[in-house]
């Protein structure tokens, strides 16, 4: 484990695995850098590339300065960028890919940026989160039921059904929600309304991979095409049998392709400067 400090004194912990390009796997919800989705990505694409995963402020092994704001989570990204060396390629899963887009609207060292299932909700299909689901979260949070707040967060926020929850809180995972259980606040307040800042991403001047699990929710799918309209350098993909829980073997190769690109322009830039 390494340490970056973020610009308000907040240390950063992050790991890195492999030599090559740089890449930072930015994680959603609930995700620490130690979570096995994570883990097995970063091994995945370690042989091509150096890869850095990194807990966001207020999990695992980083700090948590107050007063939060999404501009600090930016900050840190930045960070973890510059630990890298300044430039990196840049992976964000579900809210985690929406700070990302947020990252390369600030225009920090991104080389190329990946996103897969940005929750976005762009119609009025399907149940949407309570208009005060940040509210609500603070609320239970600081009166220290952390299980009612990841409960709160994965049925009327996410929208599984309450039944399903039941038996989750007898599972030894629950603990671990339950320790990241504060975050949430910070996640939505990384989605806002969950509507698409359509000006905002029009300002993302990085070139832009958009992809969406093929058998996941529906919604997750119509906010990936309404990306796909409004980020002006895009490419996109849809992975067939893959659900939002997607899985590693199936999207390595694609983010492989993809951040190899940018390396090999890169690379060629630096030849002709140096010619």
């Amino acid at each position: 484990m390494s340490k970056a400090r973020s610009a308000d004194g907040t240390a950063i912990a992050f790991d890195r695995v492999g030599e090559g390009p740089p890449v930072v796997l930015v994680g959603g919800a609930f995700q620490v850098r130690s979570d096995p989705k994570l883990v097995h990505l970063a091994e995945l694409l370690a042989p091509h590339h150096a890869v850095l995963t990194y807990d966001r402020r207020g999990r695992g092994d980083s700090g948590d300065t107050a007063p939060y704001a999404v501009a600090r989570e930016v900050e840190d990204l930045e960070a973890v960028i510059s630990a890298a060396g300044g430039w990196a390629s840049v992976f964000g899963m579900s809210s985690g890919a929406v700070l990302a887009l947020e990252a390369g609207a600030h225009g920090l060292g991104i080389g190329r940026l990946a996103l897969y299932d940005p929750p976005f909700m762009v119609d009025e299909r399907g149940p949407r989160p309570p208009a005060d689901h940040r509210a609500q979260l603070e609320r239970l949070i600081s009166a220290g039921r952390r299980g009612d707040a990841v409960e709160f967060f994965i049925t009327k926020v996410i929208g599984m059904p309450a039944e399903a929850v039941a038996p989750m809180r007898g599972a030894p995972v629950w603990s671990e929600l339950e320790e990241v259980a504060p975050t949430l606040v910070y996640d939505a307040a990384v989605m806002g309304d969950y509507s698409l800042p359509t000006e905002r991403i029009a300002s993302v001047a990085v070139t832009t991979l958009v992809v969406a699990g093929e058998s996941g929710d529906p919604r997750l799918r119509r906010a990936a095409r309404a990306l796909w309209t409004v980020l002006p350098d895009v490419q996109h993909r849809t992975l067939e049998g893959q659900t939002h829980d997607v899985d590693p073997q199936a999207l390595a190769p694609l983010l492989e392709r993809f951040f190899a690109g940018w390396a090999q322009a890169r690379r060629a830039a630096r030849g002709a400067s140096v010619g």
